[in-house]
């Protein structure tokens, strides 16, 4: 049967302080809330630490008493501890927490199809684009070092699941390019100024990368073996970085 947590021990400030970057970092764990990145995660094969759930949470969902059954120890907590555990208005009455989970860069750079998040500030954007990534085949991305970075509750929750199935890495632009070097990859920046993407035949191993929403490539423009470009017709200026590296990925999958 699961254990009650006290509103105010040590376990619940742990996991408080999963809610921002210096606490992952120092307890290399992130934290997620819902039934449906719960039920993500234990099909995908996660690690989950613990789960906390308020006693409806845990009677409503199954899922939670057979992650339970599967060794993942269940904390109850009552509903005011829920809300302070929660990074959304209203609170779901289930937060799981799982290890970090980074692959080395040189791992990720040997596969096929890697996305780069070139330091991307804007979380929904970027969870938007990891959802995007498995969808269109591709088996890694990366995050550069200055932008918002994986583990990140809004890009937890706009990936959709896809956070516990693809290989991630954090890297600067000079790191990156030299491990794609030395695995024969080229890496293709998405830019304006770029050839049309629907022409393009990427290598056998090629990245993607996605510029900042308002600076674009920035640092990594430099590395850049080659720039494609999504043509536009209307009179819009330019693209949501999430929609045009969605609309990227889909034409290079083809």
């Amino acid at each position: 049967m699961a254990t009650v947590a006290g509103a105010h021990g040590d376990r619940v400030r742990r996991v408080r302080e999963l809610q921002t970057v210096k606490g992952r970092r120092e307890h290399e764990r992130f934290a997620f809330e819902g039934p449906t990145l719960l039920d993500e995660a234990l099909r995908s094969g996660a690690q989950i630490v613990e789960i906390y759930a308020t006693e409806r949470a845990y009677e409503e969902y199954a899922l939670v008493r057979e992650a339970e059954k599967g060794g993942t120890a269940v904390f109850l907590v009552d509903d005011r501890t829920a809300q302070r555990l929660s990074t959304v208005e209203s609170a779901t009455g289930i937060v799981a927490v799982a290890p970090l989970r980074y692959a080395p860069l040189g791992d990720v750079t040997r596969l096929k199809r890697v996305l780069v998040l070139a330091d991307l500030n804007d979380p929904g954007n970027a969870g938007t684009l990891l959802r995007s990534a498995e969808a269109f085949n591709v088996q890694g991305v990366v995050f550069g070092s200055d932008g918002v970075e994986p583990y990140h509750p809004k890009v937890v929750r706009a990936a959709m699941g896809a956070i516990f199935r693809l290989s991630l890495c954090i890297a600067e632009p000079a790191a990156f390019a030299a491990a794609v070097r030395e695995n024969q990859g080229e890496i293709l920046g998405l830019d304006m100024e770029g050839d049309d993407v629907r022409t393009v035949v990427p290598a056998e191993r090629s990245a993607l990368v996605v510029g900042h929403e308002r600076r674009g490539l920035g640092p990594w423009s430099a590395f850049c073996t080659r720039r494609i470009a999504i043509p536009m017709n209307g009179p819009t200026e330019s693209l949501n970085a999430a929609v045009a590296g969605s609309i990227a990925l889909y034409a290079l999958a083809r």
